[in-house]
């Protein structure tokens, strides 16, 4: 009989361990992009003046510079330090990532026994016309005669239950939430590239529209000295009254321009303040900076290093890892759990018997499998979900790497295009330069008409302004380009934690 029993349970067991896993679908996410090519497209790398801006390297990049020394304004690296302290979305990710941290810490508490201490105290009485009743009433229990017909239990004592991660369910899902924390670390760190990049950007475009009032109140200065020489040969009878009013106009015109000028500067004010994490005040500039600005030397490095250097990439990653271990943990719930449960402590139905020992002293242990049998549609759905997820992170961190490498090739481009541009534009502007000190002292001699100036003068301000925006746009495509790379969020080795 005893060998018939021990064949059941043995045929049970196998059948347990047997039904655990259904028949699912395998893993159908392919491997991750690794490869990528082997070095950033050629545009003619090549400065304004001349001398290569863009340099291969296959041991470093400018990445690898922090921003302290990428920017060389003293001015500007004081705002984005003042920034990294204050910024509120800043502060909300290291929120994040604190919170990662505490589920970690909570995942990790879920494989180690759980210890409780407990006491509990019960009133019970029997109908005496019951098998419990009838049976307390012909017990005889020292030191008392018989059982109490109303029962006072108190119970004191410790508790413990133990999950064993057989499996390593638990286990992995610490790993997964592991990984998790540093994928939230490098979303900070790709905050941080990008508060970088957009108060330098917005800096730079405060200081250029600096630049272009500076030369729209010059400009306006001209006008009005040429207004007063046309009403002179007005007054001379060498012109008429139509040049004197379209001089006039020209100068409320751009007296208006002045005003949409300062709005911009305004908002832009706004705009890095709130980035820097506080009230609108005046931000501390230079007018003359944009003259002094020079192309910042790069080195582009290998397309490779960008998963080294783009805290997105590291992060999609990171995250691509921890939905592999998800795949495990929700696996493992297929599986049977073995779980332990213990207690020892004093119990009696009086006061005065509590603490006898050994008489009053209880003490249990007791161990269980289950393993799901029926009904299991929710934990294949959460299988499922796991492995959709994986897939879903896949094509992610592709997205992502492929949008780095594009956003770097963009900026190539975009600097190359830029510095050929500026080359052509400040010939122009020295040509017309020339052009309106001609013309002025052809107007003087009143050999040119007033339109002459007025047009040669016009666009000497729109191509000043232009080569104005293309300076700006120039210095926010290295930004850009230093971003792209990855840099940014490294600080100067002095101020590292």
């Amino acid at each position: 009989m005893m060998q018939q029993k021990k064949f059941l349970m043995s045929l049970m067991c196998l059948y347990l361990l047997q039904a655990c896993v259904p028949p699912l679908p395998g893993n159908q996410a392919r491997n991750p992009l690794l490869t990528v090519p082997k070095a950033y497209p050629e545009y003619g790398r090549q400065s304004p003046h001349g001398s290569s801006s863009i340099q291969k390297s296959h041991n470093s990049s400018t990445a690898d510079e922090s921003w302290q020394s990428f920017f060389a304004d003293k001015e500007l690296n004081e705002l984005i330090k003042t920034a990294l302290k204050h910024n509120q979305e800043l502060k909300i990710l290291e929120q994040e990532i604190q919170i990662a941290n505490n589920k970690i810490m909570a995942r990790q508490g879920e494989y180690f026994p759980k210890l409780s201490a407990g006491f509990s105290y019960q009133v019970e009485k029997f109908g005496e016309f019951t098998s419990e009743g009838a049976s307390d009433a012909a017990t005889e229990f020292l030191p008392v005669p018989t059982v109490p017909g109303v029962l006072h239990n108190h119970q004191a004592g410790f508790f413990t239950t133990w999950e064993i991660d057989i499996w390593k369910k638990l286990r992995n899902a610490t790993r997964s939430t592991y990984y998790h924390y540093l994928a939230s670390i490098e979303a900070r760190k790709f905050m941080v590239t990008h508060l970088v990049a957009e108060i330098a950007s917005t800096y730079y475009e405060l200081i250029a529209l600096d630049k272009q009032l500076h030369i729209i109140t010059r400009f306006i200065h001209t006008l009005k000295r040429a207004q007063e020489v046309a009403n002179i040969q007005k007054n001379s009878a060498r012109a008429t009254s139509l040049a004197v009013k379209r001089f006039e106009a020209e100068v409320f015109k751009n007296q208006g321009r002045v005003y949409r000028i300062k709005q911009e500067i305004a908002l832009h004010e706004n705009k890095l303040n709130a980035l820097i994490g506080r009230f609108p005040q005046k931000i501390p500039r230079s007018a003359k900076q944009l003259d002094k600005l020079t192309p910042m030397q790069f080195k582009t490095g290998v397309p490779f290093k960008l998963l080294e250097n783009r805290p997105d990439v590291k992060r999609s990653m990171l995250e691509l890892t921890a939905s592999k271990i998800d795949i495990k943990v929700a696996r493992a719930r297929f599986f049977p759990s073995l779980g332990i449960d213990a207690a020892t402590g004093y119990e009696a139905f009086s006061g005065n018997y509590f603490l006898m020992t050994p008489e009053s002293v209880f003490y249990n242990i007791a161990a269980n499998i289950s393993a799901p049998l029926l009904n299991r549609q929710a934990i294949k759905a959460a299988y499922f979900s796991a492995n959709n997820k994986q897939i879903q992170t896949l094509y992610n961190y592709n997205l992502t790497l492929l949008t780095a490498y594009k956003e770097v090739t963009n900026q190539l481009a975009t600097i190359n295009n830029l510095n050929k541009t500026y080359e052509l534009r400040l010939q122009q502007v020295k040509a017309l330069m020339e052009s309106v000190e001609i013309a002025n002292m052809l107007f003087k001699a009143a050999r040119v008409d007033y339109l002459e100036i007025l047009l040669t003068q016009r666009d000497l301000l729109e191509a000043q302004m232009e080569l104005v925006e293309i300076k700006r746009d120039q210095l926010n495509g290295y930004v850009a380009l230093y971003k792209a790379l990855g840099g940014g969020w490294r600080n100067a080795p002095a101020e590292r934690c």
